[in-house]
């Protein structure tokens, strides 16, 4: 599907809804969508690994990492067994690191910004519950779109 969110949101403003968080883009493809998955985890990124091994079917994996920048919760490890596993996507709440490699990978992502620093591996977290940023609720089953203008959340597929 070719989409400009700015499109969606003309065609289809009664059901989108805009995230203010003010993305940086990293990763190959600067326009993604597919199916919410989530999970929430605060400087740990075990539980991204564990759910990006499994097949992402065209799937976005967001990640409510609290908004912190003081340790990358996705590198070009997780980014590259995302991308392999068919994950369009991933949009971090957080920051990632691996910036240089991230830009070689077919896959796309949305984050604060990077950090070198590692993240925690304990498995702490939640996966597939809803999660909340940037004045959007991300429901796992719903839409999202992602291109240079932005983030979109549809409850259903446009």
């Amino acid at each position: 599907m070719n989409f400009v969110t700015a499109d969606l949101v003309d065609a289809h403003a009664h059901v989108v809804r805009s995230c203010e968080v003010q993305f940086r883009s990293y990763g190959k493809r600067s326009r993604f969508h597919g199916p919410i998955r989530t999970i929430k985890c605060a400087n740990d990124n075990a539980l991204i690994k564990q759910t990006v091994s499994t097949p992402g079917n065209g799937a976005v994996l967001v990640v409510d990492g609290g908004g912190s920048l003081s340790s990358a919760l996705v590198g070009d490890l997780i980014a590259g067994m995302a991308q392999k596993n068919g994950w369009a996507g991933l949009v971090i709440w957080g920051v990632i690191r691996d910036s240089v490699a991230l830009a070689d990978l077919d896959i796309g992502i949305k984050a604060l910004g990077s950090n070198p620093w590692k993240s925690k591996k304990d498995g702490a977290g939640q996966v597939d519950v809803p999660v909340s940023f940037g004045g959007v609720e991300f429901v796992p089953g719903s839409w999202i779109y992602c291109d240079e203008d932005g983030v979109l959340v549809s409850p259903r597929k446009l």
